[in-house]
Order: structure tokens, then sequence, then C-alpha cells
């Protein structure tokens, strides 16, 4: 058994982000075996105990998620072809009347608020955005297992061989799609489960089986529903909820 990187075990261990881990190193907040560690690059094996300071802790536990209902025209990530990100919608006057979270909204939740997944322009519904590392891991980490869960209105035909090709059959990429669940809702909408998000995924499946997006909205990310959150409103992940 090699030693391997100290971020790294802390990432795959879901304490912290890899470069968290280096900002708590450098600032003595990380502790192996019950010895603190002094420098960057220290390395480590698998069954040795990592743990974190009492600031370290509070440092995360003052980190937000908010979930937003993302209304078509904007994009999840950095400004693209003068379209707005969707962070840009986070602020006092948005926030939903029915959010039970008791966080006061402060302008520092906006600092290295990012989205944790995407969700293409032309989409609405659930989009999260963190300032946790260890909930962005969570959900688009390579190895992630957690439900997304889309409704999808098509036009065109479907014949039941091609609905079996949806849940599973299909390659994107050069590359298998992992096994999806597809079904239909009515005579025009599709449900769509995926546990991976290639780009503009749910399209593509569609158009190589012959069907038309007209539109398409996440409502659900492992247990967090979209609920009842309006186009454009925002609420905070509350204590009690788990992705």
């Amino acid at each position: 058994m090699e030693p391997v990187r100290i971020s790294k075990l802390m990432s795959e261990q879901g304490l912290c982000s890899r470069r968290e881990a280096d900002s708590y190193i450098e600032r003595g907040w990380v502790f192996l075996d019950g010895q603190p560690v002094t420098e960057l690059g220290t390395r480590a094996y698998p069954n040795q105990r990592i743990t974190l300071s009492k600031a370290a802790q509070s440092t995360q536990q003052a980190r937000v998620t908010v979930l937003l209902n993302k209304p078509i025209g904007y994009v999840s990530g950095q400004a693209e072809h003068q379209h707005k990100p969707a962070y840009t919608l986070i602020d006092a006057g948005s926030r939903h009347a029915g959010d039970r979270s008791p966080q006061r909204f402060s302008p520092l939740h906006l600092k290295g608020l990012a989205a944790a997944g995407r969700l293409d322009i032309d989409s609405t519904g659930l989009l999260v955005l963190t300032q946790d590392g260890r909930i962005a891991k969570q959900l688009i980490g390579q190895d992630t297992e957690i439900e997304k869960e889309y409704l999808v209105r098509v036009s065109g035909t479907l014949p039941d061989s091609d609905l079996a090709l949806l849940n599973f059959g299909l390659s994107l990429d050069g590359s298998a799609l992992r096994r999806a669940q597809v079904s239909w809702l009515n005579p025009d909408q599709l449900r769509f489960i995926l546990q991976e998000g290639k780009k503009r995924q749910i399209r593509r499946m569609c158009e190589l089986v012959g069907l038309k997006v007209l539109g398409l909205k996440r409502v659900r990310i492992g247990k967090v529903k979209l609920g009842d959150l309006p186009t454009g409103k925002w609420r905070y992940l509350c204590d009690d909820e788990h992705f």
C-alpha cells in the first residue's frame, strides 16, 4: 500500500474538496492520527485517521447551499454568449417566501457560490448552488450515484423498442450511457431519472430515437425535491435536508 496525498484522501473521505484541504493544512486545521499536518503535499496511508479542527468545522457549517428554480435563458455556470449566470438571481428580494430556513441572507453567501451540476439554458427547474465543496463532490463527483429526475415534454412517436433504448443501450460521445429510468407520464411527457449528466444529455438521447424535446424541467436531485418553489425564486437547503 502506497501513501497518498492527504488532500486527496480528505476529498475521497468527503471531509472537503482538495482545494479546501490545502487551505486547511496551511491554517493548521488538519490532524493526522492526532498530530497537526504542517506541510502541503504530506502523504498518508488510507487507514490513518484524518480529523479537522473545530475552526475548520465551524467554517464548513457557515457555508450555505441554495436551491434555485432556474428559468429559461440563464446558464448554470459562468456568463457566456451574453447570457447571465443563474447565481445573479440570488438576492434578498428573490428569496422564496416559504423558505423555512432560519438563515438570514447575507451578500457573503454569494462569495464562492457555484452550481453543483449543469442545467442547460433552455431548461428549467432545480439547480443547486453551493459554497460547500463536500456537497459539490457528492453531486458531481465522478462516482456519484445520486439520482436526478426530469419531466420532459416531447413530440414524435416512440415505439416500445426505442423506449427500451432510452432506458439502456444508447451511447454519447463514444461511450455507453449508464442505465436510466424512462417512462411515460402522459401522451406527451416522459419522466427521466438519471445518475449522470453529460452535456444536454436528455435532449441528445431523445434525438437518437427521433423525439424532439419541447420542454425540460428538473424536479428532484437525490432526496431533495423542487416542490412548490416558483420559477426564479430560491431558498436555502435546510439542516435536515440531505441529497
